[in-house]
């Protein structure tokens, strides 16, 4: 498609919207946008563009899919489009870096790199924990590199074997650093950044959910300057949900689960519980019931997590239960209700679910139960999402567990 023009992508100027035009990108990266049906920017991808496209150091607060991944992505082909090297440069030293706290959501990010450079040279790696070292080792040595994509753990595998060398890195991405810190990656996070050239020296975004104290200090101490843009979770999906609160007990949650799956709207639904052995007791108690479903969670091996991703994502399974961590990569249109079978006990986490559903501008309906336990993490979410919820307690005939 070397024929392409710009002229072939034509996106009205409207008030209040950025256009991707707006940003003078290659024609390459127009081309794949054009191609992925994108027209205007999220808020952080107009806000932060203007920066990061002028080099500067950014660090950006906002939730899972508010589309920050383009935000880096596209900040980091310009820079390789516009400054290409010579083609016999060194196997296993990547131009740019991003780091994710979860496989999944690395690999989402592979994936989304992969369609924003269809249409240019530049190359893109995922290293993850839980597949193949040598299949990912291969990859690294057939050919440069331009951007590779990797968890903490993994990449600190190659670094020790001297597979990868961060001695070449022009943009350093950190994402979901409070995630990072989460799940106690910062000390290899840290080993990771020394190993890259100094701040001064490279381009740093990093990009958080929320800016504690502790996350606020890591962003000063990896950037120089940055321009800090703040899209507030208020933003983020919530509009697009109709969220419902059902005060039931610990007792009725099953039943109520197998009552709103049998309902005809609910075509594709995540439920998401706090700990993983609890995902594993629902699955097992709806596959009791004749429910097809699968869990993902943490202890599942990657393959089976992939495969199950997968079935999600093409829409041969219907029910997904899954906890925060493991759920944190998922990027699915179409996902018509999410359901908090326990409350979070962070609130953050709370926007963060809801988000999976009311994408793309479509209608979601996220429920939440509440029980008596669950009652003690209302009041953290009402404060954080800025309003009261109304409890209601469901139709009694919604409680009552049919057979199939």
């Amino acid at each position: 498609m070397s024929d392409w023009k710009i002229t072939d992508f034509d996106v009205p100027a409207e008030e209040g919207k950025a256009r991707f035009h707006d940003f003078a990108l290659p024609l390459p990266i127009m081309q794949a946008i054009h191609k992925l049906g994108y027209q205007y920017c999220t808020p952080i991808q107009s806000q932060s563009l203007p920066f990061a496209l002028s080099d500067y150091d950014v660090t950006g607060q906002a939730q899972t899919g508010t589309g920050k991944t383009a935000a880096f992505l596209l900040s980091v082909f310009t820079r390789c489009w516009e400054n290409p090297l010579p083609h016999d440069r060194p196997l296993g030293c990547p131009r740019a870096l991003v780091l994710a706290p979860t496989r999944e959501l690395a690999m989402q990010i592979e994936g989304d790199a992969k369609g924003l450079s269809r249409y240019m040279s530049e190359r893109t790696v995922c290293v993850v924990g839980g597949i193949d070292f040598q299949t990912q080792q291969k990859k690294l040595e057939k050919k440069p590199v331009d951007l590779l994509v990797a968890t903490p753990g993994r990449l600190i595998d190659f670094l020790n074997r001297n597979h990868v060398s961060l001695k070449h890195v022009e943009v350093l991405v950190i994402d979901e650093a409070d995630r990072m810190l989460d799940m106690g990656f910062i000390p290899d996070v840290r080993r990771i950044v020394y190993q890259t050239p100094h701040k001064r020296n490279r381009q740093t975004l990093f990009f958080s959910a929320t800016f504690s104290e502790e996350v606020l200090r890591l962003a000063n101490s990896w950037t120089i300057d940055p321009e800090h843009i703040v899209v507030e979770p208020e933003q983020v999906a919530v509009d697009t949900v109709d969220q419902k609160f059902w005060m039931i007990s610990n007792q009725q949650k099953d039943a109520a689960l197998i009552s709103l799956f049998r309902q005809e709207e609910t075509k594709r639904a995540i439920v998401f519980t706090n700990r993983r052995d609890q995902t594993h007791r629902v699955v097992k108690f709806l596959r009791s019931k004749n429910i097809d479903c699968e869990a993902l969670a943490g202890d599942i091996p990657q393959r089976k997590r992939l495969a199950t991703l997968n079935r999600f994502k093409e829409g041969s399974l219907k029910y997904l239960i899954a906890t925060d961590v493991a759920g944190r990569g998922i990027h699915v249109e179409g996902v018509t209700h999410v359901v908090n079978y326990e409350l979070p006990e962070e609130a953050e986490d709370y926007v963060h679910r809801i988000g999976r559903t009311g994408r793309a501008g479509a209608q979601g309906t996220s429920i939440s139960f509440v029980a008596e336990d669950d009652a003690f993490n209302l009041p953290a979410i009402e404060e954080f999402i800025g309003k009261q919820v109304d409890c209601t307690v469901p139709d009694i005939d919604l409680l009552n567990d049919q057979p199939a």
